[in-house]
């Protein structure tokens, strides 16, 4: 088998991810929880949540700065996540 037929082949049976097709958008979920993580002193957040068409399916995990997080979110708060080149950019209360 050819090299590049190898790699098609790899990336065709590649499981899909939570966000892997999303370049750019939002999406609607629901939080579960927000874990602060300093690592070597720069702080981070692990934001847990899960989807919203889905609240007890799989939950998922991404870690931002505390500048993309509104401050003022809950456990079961409905959030809005905006993604840019598959990765998560900013976490907002959303109104669904």
């Amino acid at each position: 088998m050819r090299r590049t037929a190898r790699a098609k082949l790899k990336l065709e049976s590649r499981k899909p991810s939570y966000d892997w097709m999303m370049l750019k958008g939002t999406r609607q979920a629901i939080l579960r929880r927000v874990q602060p993580i300093s690592i070597h002193g720069q702080v981070s957040w692990d934001v847990s949540f899960s989807d919203s068409k889905d609240p007890e399916g799989t939950v998922h995990t991404v870690r931002v700065g505390p500048e993309a997080v509104d401050h003022d979110l809950a456990p079961n708060d409905p959030i809005r996540l905006e993604y840019l080149m598959g990765a998560v950019t900013s976490i907002r209360h959303s109104e669904s």
